[in-house]
């Protein structure tokens, strides 16, 4: 089958930034579903989304030129109805013959489980894939994703935004389309400034060169990779480290075509201002890169990214450095504002700030953060009173007009006023470490205190959210209980907190000014639980290994996590398999016994050499194991526990549990409750049995 390369490139205005990538891969997709929907072979090698802010584009090395043969098979009648009782065709059987065009004579017959029955077979020619171009394209813009679809001019048609051009070539062939009031062609445009002029495409192979004569870098990988070889030598240059944030970074991205770096200052006296104010101003307002000092410090240099070579790069600076100084000034007089004012004046704000209408004001949420950060620090190691300072002074900067103005700034501005009034240090980080992790993917508080206040604040958040009835339902979540509570799991776990969550859950619950009447602590401690299964999925926990240390009794999160690594291991064993399905039938057949199970075993009861072996190698074993679960080493429990594999197998071989004599039947099932309850010492491993 010929192939040709393939060219689809969809001029438009400038796309929306945040949606431009996933624009681009679903265009791309779509495009290749297309194609093998209609059985198109075609290559891809190292094919990928290519895109601007001006365009979308697919570019194939190879798709063949036409469909292969189309294969069709129509089922017709039965032969007790397409046949009379002569043989001769019947009215139904003469009908589908002349759909199919056919005489009835040339049609075939086949079978299925009612019988044999006619069916038309026909081979045609696959159809041009240039005819196909115009149905793939239209079925890939009406599958992507685009919430709020513009029209322009008089038309019905509608699209992310208007689009200006349409190219479609398959090999040298420019291919007729007509889509969203354009038709194709091979002329593209270059950049908007610096080759406002059409670009002629021969051939699909051309595309990436001649955009980039045309001052347009087409590959999205390409272009990031120019930012950031830029951004760093004009970093390297100013004596600084660039901040490169990927978020940021996507969005430059997103917004050039040429993209060309731009080295610019501003006055060092504003270095006074906390720094992430400064960022936040750079990065979130302006999309700027802020250079930072070889010891990690904000200086007082950045670097943005033009769209353009200026011809007269003075003046773009001079432009980049008067966008952020109005909101620099702003972020200075809010700071020495804020100082005058002081925590205290803002904490007594926080009385005429409703949290949540069930729930009291932010004072009142502060108190019961206070009382549950200093129940938890003794527990742990941390002064109780430092733990009720910081949480005091948690949320006053709520009340500053700093983080009124940068709202992200939430903590980290508190850790500023903190110590500027000469609070403890550790209550200071606090402050800001209790609202960590802030987003997938960051650390957890890396003090202790950090940790106990990030836990007490997360355990007030979802208690007096279900109290108040706010359990997320679908995507609603406007108290971001689920950030919340894999936040509280995180901390527990990764700072190594040897506390029962549950308990945790109900003196949390238990202060809350309301109470709802078909929500508890258990819901609260069963959604966090939620919550891990997802974590922990992301880190090659199976569904069954998780729901087989749910299933037992554990001390604590670390607890539970330590009994995870060891089920994962246990699973690997060659026994493992075979002790599951084991205990999986002990289980049942212990909950099958009316009444409670007998304890004592009585040695003399014993009928089978069977059932002898397997006491002593489960007393032999629990001498073993019960040292190493003290020690909570359950990888060296379920090692030891998977020799007893020989003696499980032979007892159910030969032994018959459910005897006539009640003595014996009876011994027997306390030998099966001791095994069993062995066995699931470390975590339920029936659950890891199909």
């Amino acid at each position: 089958m010929p192939m040709q390369p393939l060219l689809i490139e969809l001029g438009t205005e400038e796309l929306p930034v945040k949606a431009l990538a996933g624009l681009a891969r679903a265009f791309f997709d779509g495009v290749i579903d297309g194609l093998v929907k209609r059985g198109i072979a075609f290559e891809r090698d190292e094919a990928k989304p290519l895109y601007t802010p001006r365009r979308l584009a697919v570019l194939l090395p190879g798709v063949a030129t036409e469909q292969p043969e189309q294969a069709s098979e129509v089922l017709g009648p039965y032969l007790n109805i397409a046949l009379d009782a002569d043989g001769q065709p019947t009215r139904a059987l003469q009908g589908f013959a002349a759909k199919a065009g056919v005489d009835w004579t040339a049609l075939e017959k086949t079978t299925d489980n009612k019988g044999e029955r006619f069916v038309h077979r026909s081979v045609k020619a696959g159809a041009k894939t240039a005819d196909l171009l115009g149905d793939i394209l239209a079925e890939a813009l009406a599958a992507m994703p685009i919430p709020k679809p513009m029209r322009w001019g008089s038309h019905d048609y509608s699209f992310a935004r208007p689009v200006h051009w349409l190219v479609v070539l398959l090999g040298s062939d420019v291919v007729d389309v007509g889509l969203l009031g354009v038709r194709s062609d091979r002329m593209s445009r270059g950049h908007r400034f610096m080759h406002d002029k059409p670009v002629w495409f021969s051939t699909p192979a051309d595309y990436v060169e001649s955009l980039r004569g045309a001052k347009v870098l087409v590959d999205a990988d390409e272009r990031r990779e120019s930012i950031v070889r830029q951004v760093e030598a004009a970093a390297t240059a100013c004596g600084g480290v660039a901040r490169i944030d990927a978020g940021i970074l996507e969005e430059v991205n997103g917004l050039t075509e040429w993209p060309s770096a731009v080295t610019c200052g501003f006055e060092s006296g504003f270095l006074a201002i906390p720094a992430e104010a400064l960022i936040a101003t750079m990065e979130t307002n302006q999309k700027f890169f802020p250079v930072l000092d070889n010891e990690g410090r904000l200086s007082e240099h950045f670097i943005g990214i033009a769209n353009i070579e200026s011809k007269d790069e003075a003046e773009v600076r001079k432009g980049y450095e008067r966008v952020i100084r109005p909101r620099f000034s702003d972020a200075r007089f809010f700071f020495v504002e804020d100082m005058k004012q002081g925590l205290a004046s803002m904490n007594d704000g926080l009385r005429n700030v409703t949290y949540q209408a069930k729930l009291g004001t932010l004072a009142d949420k502060v108190q019961r953060v206070m009382a549950l950060a200093g129940s938890i620090a003794g527990e742990v190691g941390v002064g109780p009173a430092l733990a009720r300072r910081a949480a005091e002074l948690s949320k006053a900067d709520l009340q500053s007009r700093l983080v009124g103005e940068f709202p992200e700034l939430q903590g980290i501005a508190g850790r500023y006023y903190a110590a500027v009034e000469n609070e403890p240090v550790e209550v200071a980080h606090a402050i800001d470490e209790a609202y960590m992790p802030r987003f997938s993917g960051d650390a957890i508080a890396p003090s202790k205190l950090g940790q106990v206040l990030a836990i007490a604040e997360r355990l007030d958040t979802l208690a007096g959210g279900f109290a108040a009835g706010l359990k997320p339902t679908g995507n609603k979540d406007p108290f971001a209980l689920r950030r919340h509570a894999l936040g509280l799991a995180r901390t527990l776990l990764e700072g190594d907190h040897d506390l029962l969550l549950h308990a945790l859950v109900e003196r949390a619950h238990a202060a809350q000014p309301v109470q709802h009447p078909d929500i508890g602590s258990f819901d609260i401690t069963a959604f966090v639980y939620d919550r891990l299964r997802g974590y922990y999925a992301d880190r090659g926990i199976s569904a069954p290994q998780f729901e087989a240390v749910m299933h037992v009794a554990h001390d604590s999160l670390p607890d539970f996590d330590q009994r995870l690594k060891a089920i994962g291991e246990f699973a690997k064993l060659p026994e493992a398999e075979a002790l599951a399905a084991a205990n999986k039938r002990s289980r049942n057949i212990l909950r099958k016994v009316d009444g409670a199970v007998p304890e004592r075993i009585d040695a003399a009861l014993f009928a089978e050499p069977a059932e002898r072996e397997l006491a002593e190698a489960v007393d032999a074993a629990i001498a073993d194991t019960d040292p190493l679960l003290a020690q909570r080493d359950y990888v060296a429990v379920l090692g030891r526990l998977a020799r007893l594999r020989p003696q499980v197998d032979a007892f159910f071989e030969q032994v018959m549990v459910n005897a006539d004599d009640a003595q014996v039947r009876n011994n027997r099932l306390a030998l099966l409750k001791r095994l069993s309850d062995r066995l699931g010492s470390a975590a339920a491993i029936e659950h890891l049995s199909a």
